[in-house]
């Protein structure tokens, strides 16, 4: 339990340092893009977690966190948004970022509420999405591609971590489902992906071997079926910080390549 507090503490340091920096470069501006992608679900699924009574001093705590960063960082990008189109994305998401934001602090976590959660976690990851491909986009570069799939993999840990915490509220459907098991296939063939790349150095290869040591645990937590004792909802709450804290590292290494 200390070892995850830690571990938590590390994320979250993490996170607010990448966003107190201006963007300096494409690859920053690709990393916190990504990230911005990746908050849209860590938000949704802290939210559901409360909801459940899950870790709830933990949860509330990555919810505050998540939600600081994310504003700040929607900021810096759209300041330093290269295209007209590139910013009138992020003008598109400020303006979804203000429901969804509203949603998950406006009162306390009900499934009448969650529900609508879901929903705006989809459209606010839409747009994150849609900005980190444009600005991959216009990098053109391998380094920039290896971002914008390292960085997805961040998303993906959420995205599955929230529609599990989501069926286990009685809030997910069939779809949601299918969308688990979709985002679980991506991330592994993502990994191996990653893992094969040439322009990877030794120490990211290192950091790719923890994520898929995680991934194991994750993987097995998500196997398991809701509980009344909420055990299961806090192995998925603790192992997929866990793996994020690990992607976030290899993210953060992967950015400065050809630096």
């Amino acid at each position: 339990m200390r070892r995850f507090s830690r571990a938590l503490c590390l994320v979250l340091l993490c996170l607010s340092a990448g966003a107190e920096a201006q963007i300096a470069d494409l690859n920053a501006a690709i990393n916190k893009a990504g990230r911005e992608r990746m908050l849209s679900q860590r938000m949704a699924k802290a939210y559901f977690q409360l909801g459940q009574q899950v870790d709830g001093e933990r949860s509330r705590r990555v919810l505050d966190q998540s939600v600081a960063v994310f504003d700040r960082q929607l900021v810096e990008l759209k300041n330093y948004a290269p295209t007209p189109e590139i910013k009138d994305t992020y003008l598109k998401l400020e303006k979804a970022w203000l429901a969804y934001k509203d949603a998950l602090l406006g009162s306390a976590p009900s499934q009448q509420q969650g529900r609508q959660v879901l929903q705006l976690s989809e459209q606010v990851l839409g747009l994150a999405h849609q900005g980190t491909v444009q600005l991959e986009k216009h990098a053109g570069s391998t380094t920039g591609h290896l971002l914008n799939l390292a960085g997805r993999q961040r998303m993906l840990s959420q995205r599955m971590a929230k529609f599990y915490q989501a069926q286990s509220w009685g809030i997910g459907d069939t779809s949601g489902a299918a969308e688990l098991d979709k985002a679980r296939r991506e991330f592994a063939g993502s990994l191996q992906e990653l893992s094969a790349a040439p322009a990877m150095t030794p120490a990211i290869r290192d950091g790719l071997e923890l994520v898929r040591q995680q991934w194991f645990f994750f993987d097995n937590a998500l196997n398991q079926k809701g509980s009344a004792d909420r055990r299961a909802q806090a192995a998925v709450a603790t192992t997929s910080e866990r793996i994020l804290e690990e992607m976030e590292s290899v993210v953060n290494q992967i950015e400065k390549l050809g630096k």
